[in-house]
């Protein structure tokens, strides 16, 4: 999981901000971070504009920190917004 990542409390989450050089190339991540998404059954809050991705990943229920699974979905993520920068 990239340093990008910060992590939060109250409600414990880890947030991101990815940027893309064109909006195309943003709906294009999104599109497969959906896939991802469904594939994890995790559902982070996504906002976006023309050119950038906020997520928002938040813990379990009753747990005071990002686990496991949210930290691989970050990873995965990072692994998909990588293949957008060449």
């Amino acid at each position: 999981m990239s340093d990008q990542w910060q992590e939060r409390n109250n409600p414990a989450r880890l947030e991101r901000r990815y940027v893309f050089q064109n909006y195309s190339m943003l709906r294009d991540f999104l599109e497969r971070a959906a896939g991802l998404s469904e594939k994890e059954n995790l559902y982070p809050d996504i906002g976006f504009s023309k050119e950038v991705v906020n997520i928002t990943i938040y813990a379990d229920d009753n747990t005071d920190k990002p686990g496991d699974v949210q930290r691989r979905f970050a990873q995965e993520l990072d692994g998909l917004y990588s293949e957008f920068q060449h």
